[in-house]
């Protein structure tokens, strides 16, 4: 693996950043004072395998609730973006960041408020919030489990009681339109979210009851309460502030005009005319390509945040048919920053001698925030059995899942055991290791899992070498999506392991449109076919673990018509509702570790689902014909840059750092 020689000091005169520390389970708030930083450059990156798309994660509908906010504004300078002049063929090598592994289509929007753009590079409200084009007041960095001020001055403070949050936009803030961004355009943002029943406003009615600007730079935000007058959930009041973009209210007003105030009219709109915070927009789009061009009247150049302007000019992705495709530019040098899973990453700079490399230079060559999970029916008959669930999960070859599927992409599970945790330090200091060690299993426990079975009196008593339950064959199908071909090699290792133990599993490939609508579909029986299913959970954000958890084990999904959160199986246990409901509010470390070993101690013993693998939050390789100093393991930034592909949360940092590769 190659290793970066030059150390690059750039000098971000970044501000005093301070941050939160959100404990993984961000019950405290710690100021994080980034002064003045050199950092050092970076160069090597992280492979990764093939990122499905994950699922917007929408949460029950909410009530409609108008939102009258105080005003503050000011008008100012009209700046003109730059214009889409030019031959988009023509960018200059040396001023362009290529892409791939993001944009899988041509974009249909740049409407902020919708989830439906199909524009991944712009747009993508999530725990590490891409922030090119629209910003968020605070950025979430998952190397540290900390937030760091964007459009926000300073940290955020709750009040004493934990009912409400304030914090202060920065002066130097800036539209593209050269109007000031204010407290107002936050509250505004929110109150249209409400108003239309967005997405995001769905998501997060039931925890925020209000945003509010008190001044042209102050926000405060009114958490909902319980009847005890605490936040219903003030770890998702705090998340709100990382995850979710600030829309200015001028433009919000033209396009709620253009649409006469029809919901469904503005959540549609392409947005064309949007004006945006951030470093760059739109240069060029079509079905092959979208680029985008630096705004030089940039305001994050300011000494209050970067200092300076990121270092392309333009950002530029190509739509691939395929990872093969994506992986065949990257081998060429055609893309610098390769988010998709590219097979063998390693035999890239081993065999080829590519300047190719991954955030970590040996395996797993990644870091691991994600958790792709078998969920079992537990309707099926027999899987409503905990000694069959866990027989199936104990004898499960996971080395050959990771060093096929995975292509060792991905921690073991001997490396890091069994848990509901990502391999993160962060994460892992989460919980008791001793008190669950003896529930762990690492797989290929064939012996064992037919000791469990025979136990439970699961045996094969007709002689044809499958176990019975109730007098009933134990037959399962294992079901993925056709085309996932790593899911697809998971899948095949787990029917593999139910013939090892006398459980008869088949395999079955649907295409994604049929699989999602079934298993999103939470008010009924899973159909034939869906005894044990893939989905994914979430990766590393301000509200983890406890939001995976939540996904996991929650039954408050239960019962729904579109399911895109979790407990896909339908697993429902009063004691793991309590202790995930009560964990958001709890602020004492050790009581935390308390809950969430609990929580593990539980999911290890039920099984309702089982983790396959750990995959990256992104794949991150890149090519460092043209460009260099990407972040890497031990690269000396600080805060240290999450290998996120320079575009997501605290990753942007990265754009800062590049250098060109023949200087």
């Amino acid at each position: 693996m190659k290793q970066k020689n030059s150390v690059l000091f750039i000098i971000l005169s970044l501000l005093l950043v301070f941050s939160l520390a959100l404990s993984a389970c961000g019950t405290t708030t710690t100021s994080t004072e980034v002064s003045p930083t050199t950092v050092p450059a970076p160069a090597v990156e992280e492979p990764a395998p093939a990122v499905e798309e994950p699922a917007p994660a929408v949460e029950e509908p909410a009530p409609v609730v108008e939102e009258a906010t105080p005003v503050v504004e000011e008008t100012a300078p009209t700046e003109e973006p730059a214009a889409a002049s030019t031959d988009p063929n023509s960018l200059p090598r040396n001023e362009t960041l290529y892409f791939n592994g993001q944009q899988w289509g041509s974009v249909v929007g740049w409407n902020p408020f919708s989830n439906s753009n199909n524009n991944a590079m712009a747009i993508a409200q999530q725990d590490n919030a891409r922030v090119i084009m629209f910003e968020t007041p605070y950025l979430y960095n998952m190397m540290d489990g900390q937030v760091y001020p964007l459009l926000a001055d300073g940290p955020f403070e709750w009040n004493e009681a934990r009912t409400e949050i304030a914090f202060k936009i920065k002066p130097a803030a800036m539209w593209s339109d050269g109007t000031p961004v204010t407290a107002e355009d936050v509250a505004y943002t929110w109150a249209t979210h409400v108003k239309y029943n967005t997405p995001t406003g769905a998501a997060n009615i039931d925890f925020i009851e209000a945003i509010e600007a008190v001044d042209a730079q102050t926000v405060v935000v009114k958490a909902k309460l319980n009847e005890d007058g605490t936040a219903v959930n003030p770890l998702l009041v705090a998340a709100y502030l990382s995850s979710n973009y600030v829309i200015q209210k001028a433009w919000t007003e033209t396009l709620e005009a253009r649409v006469a105030g029809d919901a469904t009219a503005l959540l549609a709109d392409p947005a064309e005319d949007v004006v945006y915070s951030g470093p760059y927009h739109k240069y060029f789009a079509d079905d092959t390509k979208v680029i985008y061009v630096r705004d030089d009247n940039y305001w994050g150049q300011d000494a209050s945040m970067w200092g300076m302007l990121p270092v392309p000019k333009y950002l530029a992705h190509v739509i691939f048919k395929d990872n093969a495709a994506g992986t065949t530019a990257l081998q060429a040098g055609e893309v610098d920053v390769s988010q998709q899973f590219n097979s063998n990453v390693n035999l890239l700079w081993e065999d080829d001698g590519l300047p190719i490399s991954t955030y970590l230079p040996d395996p797993p060559y990644q870091i691991g925030a994600s958790l792709p999970t078998a969920f079992y029916n537990l309707e099926s008959p027999g899987l409503d059995q905990v000694a069959v669930r866990k027989a199936i999960a104990m004898a499960v070859d996971y080395p050959t899942i990771i060093a096929n599927a995975m292509t060792n992409q991905s921690a073991t599970f001997d490396q890091v055991a069994r848990s509901l945790m990502n391999p993160t330090e962060g994460e892992q200091a989460l919980f008791n290791h001793d008190a669950v060690a003896e529930l762990q299993w690492a797989g290929n426990d064939i012996e064992g899992a037919k000791a469990l079975l025979d136990e439970a009196g699961i045996v094969d008593s007709d002689g044809d070498g499958w176990r019975e339950y109730e007098g009933e064959k134990l037959s399962y199908v294992a079901t993925c999506p056709n085309g996932w071909s790593d899911w697809q090699a998971a899948i095949e290792v787990v029917a593999a392991a139910g013939a090892e133990i006398g459980i008869d599993i088949t395999t079955n490939f649907p295409e994604w449109s049929v699989y999602q609508t079934i298993v999103t579909k939470s008010d009924a029986s899973l159909p034939e076919g869906y005894d044990i299913f893939m989905m994914w959970s979430d990766g590393a954000g301000p509200t983890q673990p406890w939001g995976r958890i939540r996904k996991l084990m929650s039954s408050e999904f239960i019962g729904m018509s579109s399911n895109w959160n979790g407990n896909w199986g339908m697993y429902s246990n009063p004691d793991a509702d309590a202790l995930i409901q009560a964990i958001p509010a709890e602020t004492d470390a050790t009581a935390l570790q308390d809950l969430y070993t609990e929580l593990v101690s539980i999911y290890l013993s039920d099984v309702p689902s089982f983790t396959l693998m750990y995959r990256p939050q992104s794949f991150h390789t890149v090519n460092e014909t043209v460009w260099t100093n990407f972040p890497f393991d031990g690269d000396g930034t600080t805060p240290p840059v999450p290998p996120l592909n320079l575009t997501d949360g605290w990753s942007i940092a990265g754009l800062y750092n590049l250098e060109l590769a023949n200087n």
